[in-house]
């Protein structure tokens, strides 16, 4: 009798076909990098297996679908993610094994898929892991960025800039689908055209066009057979080459059109600082905005002979402002191409597009000047005038003669150089529109867009952010997750609520002992990390004070900074002073045109350097900037955490999600009451976290009264010596005290995010955590605590949600 082999054996053999005909390799000469790449592979058909099933559950149903447009999805490493919805990591895992192979050499060698840069794309992504796991048909669309952001490296403590080529050499999860390109027109002019009944219509005509190739990246479900999928799109040249230039010589000129068509998809944000990448960047979001929706329209049109019903097959979500012109192009499309009338045309619109808000600072409401859409969209520019015209014949009718509303809302901001208002734009064609935390929506309704509030009362709504504990915690800390399961079972999964049942186990020492094990095993893991990447040796036992985030100066890197001078400071002063012995742990990238981002970088690495081998200290502060942030360095740094810093100016940060990851894996938050902090302050309790500052109130009443932070300067010497320390040349040796003074003294004469006024909390606030630190029995209750409460911020939770409320989207059973 034959005998049946099992699972780890089929798959050694299903890796091992791979790596013979996918790479024409063998086991004895494979590269790591191929063993990873006939893995991928093996673990891919299994989840395309799934997909296929999907598809055709959906397309035999009509179903319903969302589609979620975002110019990011930042994916990380798919490898063990997708081995873990697929319901095949140990498998796999003992089939390496077998192979002379273990998981970890192998998962190295997979590069961050460098679609985003932060947490607006990690958010996306997030979201269609939820999607799938809930079984709500959902497409994401973005586009195929051949360069992420940039890969970051640190010369002599400056950031320096790279580039990111994370498809190099290929995707092992990636499909291309040639038979779904499509081509989009841009630039040309409108002519008005005679109709046969007497009237006139706009023609958009003499129009280059530029073709979008889409790429799949199957999307599996976790505990569910539902595997969607995200398209990406490249932007290729309508015709690549000019045999006439090239028979002339032009060799240059032969293959012209190929090179600009290609430069749309080449990298994520183009810097928009000069005309030429403002252009770029606003042709970037048409491309992937306009391909998407004849895309949609094309598989709509399969099932669908009517317009009347577009509305109840399709949802579109917004995510920001980037994806906004897709309203009108929808409007453009139905009306031009399709022969609706505007009437028609629009009932479809804003009955199906929906909208996400991402900020409250205004300046990050994106606006694209009137002479450049009349360049690059001439009929979206004449759409867009005639939406205005007609939403503010609305507003004039419900608030006649308040001219102060109509500018307020028009869509066109007047000025020396008129503006087109995106975010006004995605307001009046969305049928909703979403803040992302409790405290967020509050301001977006009463100062950010108070007039649209009142124009559309319940238009506005929240749901706040979430995170997936598929990555965030199976994946990412798989002794925690063990640990867990070892009391409460499974189940919380897919139901993170069910963490609640660990509460009593706080109190439980042999449980306290065993989760504090597992926080001290994965901070010698990072420790080993640290090493071999920073060359600086820390002590696993030390608190691991952590801020991973995007670098701007009102998520308040430089106040993180001046607490640690001025623990370096009390320590020189007094070696044998008693305080909690930490390591600060920073990643993150500063955009590369942000000059005091970048300066505040160069600032924490020239403290650090300094604090880093000063023997007067003994060792009980260390600093570590961690290079080239990115989602599978956060997989290694959030598990890691004993303190999350969460401490931008209140009422700035929308919601954050790395507050919710590191208090998942028990990492405690030191934070103001910003963003989504409010909500896991109401989660957790005042006993298990530390919250300090002013707040939003506060904040408002300071920059009211016309703050000036030379008074704090003035009134706290401790402050004072700390920011003058910081100018001196005690950091920064021979490049001199000039290279600092800028953010000195853009602390002591603007603060705009109130970093004097926070200190003085801040650094009393801190005291406190380190005194909970040293009492280990506390701090491990607080931490199980943390763990047990944050259920309510899954993103199974939001898309519930967004799917109930919003979108009206049922779920779809695949069996």
């Amino acid at each position: 009798m034959k005998k049946t082999k099992t699972a780890d054996e089929a798959f050694a053999q299903e890796i091992l076909h791979q790596l013979k005909f996918g790479l024409a390799r063998d086991s004895m000469n494979a590269s790591k990098r191929e063993w990873w790449i006939a893995t991928s592979k093996a673990v891919q058909n299994k989840v395309i297996e799934r997909m296929m099933k999907t598809l055709a559950v959906h397309n035999e149903a009509n179903v319903k679908r969302v589609y979620y447009l975002s110019m990011e999805f930042l994916m990380g490493r798919l490898f063990v993610n997708n081995m873990i919805c697929a319901g095949v990591l140990k498998e796999v895992t003992e089939a390496l094994e077998s192979l002379g192979h273990t998981l970890d050499e192998v998962r190295n060698e997979e590069y961050d898929m460098a679609l985003g840069n932060g947490g607006l794309g990690r958010l996306a992504a997030c979201f269609l892991d939820s999607l799938a796991t809930l079984d709500l048909p959902a497409v994401g669309y973005g586009i195929h960025y051949e360069y992420g952001l940039f890969k970051q490296e640190f010369r002599n403590g400056h950031q320096v800039e790279l580039p990111d080529a994370w498809i190099q050499f290929g995707s092992p999860w990636e499909i291309i689908r040639p038979q779904y390109m499509t081509e989009i027109p841009l630039y040309g002019h409108i002519e008005a055209v005679a109709t046969s009944d007497g009237r006139t219509r706009s023609e958009w005509v003499d129009c280059k066009k530029m073709i979008g190739v889409p790429y799949d990246i199957p999307i599996p479900g976790f505990g569910t057979e539902t595997v969607n999928f995200l398209r990406l799109w490249e932007s290729r040249a309508s015709e690549e080459f000019d045999f006439e230039a090239f028979n002339r010589g032009g060799y240059e000129q032969a293959v012209h059109e190929k090179n600009v068509a290609e430069t749309v998809s080449k990298v994520l944000y183009p810097n928009d600082s000069t005309e030429a990448g403002k252009e770029l960047r606003l042709v970037q979001q048409y491309f992937f905005v306009a391909c998407s929706l004849k895309d949609i329209i094309r598989r709509y049109k399969t099932s669908n002979e009517s317009w009347d019903n577009f509305h109840e097959k399709v949802a579109i979500q917004l995510n920001d402002t980037h994806p906004a012109i897709a309203i009108a192009e929808l409007q453009r499309t139905l009306n031009d191409d399709h022969g609706l009338s505007w009437e028609e045309a629009w009932g479809i619109v804003t009955k199906t597009f929906a909208y996400t808000n991402h900020t409250l600072l205004p300046e990050a409401l994106e606006k694209w000047s009137v002479g450049l859409f009349r360049k690059v969209l001439p009929r979206h520019l004449e759409i867009i005038f005639e939406i205005n015209k007609r939403f503010l014949e609305e507003v004039q009718a419900k608030w006649p003669g308040d001219m102060g509303r109509v500018r307020a809302l028009s869509l066109i901001e007047e000025g020396q150089v008129q503006m087109v208002r995106m975010a006004h734009l995605s307001v009046v064609g969305s049928h909703s529109v979403n803040g992302v935390a409790a405290l967020h929506t509050k301001l977006l309704k009463k100062e950010l867009f108070p007039d649209f509030d009142a124009m559309y009362p319940g238009k506005f709504n929240n749901k706040t952010n979430g995170i997936t504990p598929r990555r965030w915690l199976l994946a990412c800390n798989p002794r925690l997750s063990d640990l867990i399961a070892s009391r409460i079972g499974h189940g919380w999964e897919r139901d993170l609520d069910k963490l609640r049942k660990l509460e009593p186990y706080a109190e439980d020492a042999e449980f306290r002992e065993e989760f504090m094990a597992v926080k001290l095993a994965n901070k010698k893991r990072l420790a080993g990390y640290i090493a071999d990447e920073c060359g600086i040796e820390v002590d696993p036992a030390a608190m691991f004070d952590v801020q991973i985030k995007r670098l701007h100066e009102y998520k308040r890197q430089h106040l993180n900074l001046l607490h640690i001078l001025a623990l370096y400071r009390r320590l020189l002063q007094n070696p044998d002073l008693d305080i909690a012995s930490r390591v600060f742990i920073f990643a993150a990238k500063a955009a590369p045109g942000y000059d005091m981002a970048k300066l505040i970088i160069k600032a924490i690495n020239s403290v650090g350097a300094k604090i880093n081998v000063d023997e007067r200290i003994k060792g009980k502060l260390k600093v570590a900037f961690m290079p080239n942030y990115r989602v599978s360095l956060a997989q290694r740094i959030v598990p890691a955490a004993d303190l999350s810093e969460q401490i931008s100016t209140a009422g700035k940060e929308a919601s954050g999600t790395g507050n919710m990851k590191l208090a998942l894996n028990g990492a405690l938050t030191i934070g103001t009451l910003d963003g989504a902090n409010v909500e896991i302050h109401e989660e957790v309790g005042d006993e298990n976290i530390f919250i300090f500052g002013n707040t939003v109130e506060q904040v408002r009443e300071l920059t009211a009264a016309g703050y000036n932070p030379a008074d704090y300067y003035n009134a706290n010497p401790e402050l004072a010596a700390v920011i003058d320390w910081l100018a001196s040349d005690y950091f920064t040796g021979d490049e001199g005290h000039d290279i600092l003074t800028p953010l000195r003294d853009n602390l002591l004469y603007h603060d705009p995010f109130l970093c004097l006024a926070d200190f003085e909390s801040y650094c009393a606030t801190q005291d406190k955590v380190s005194v909970a630190f040293r009492d280990k029995p506390r701090w491990s209750k607080m931490a199980i605590h943390n763990t047990a409460r944050v259920g309510k911020f899954s993103s199974d939770r939001t898309i519930a949600e967004y799917a109930k409320e919003i979108w009206k989207l049922p779920s779809v059973k695949v069996k």
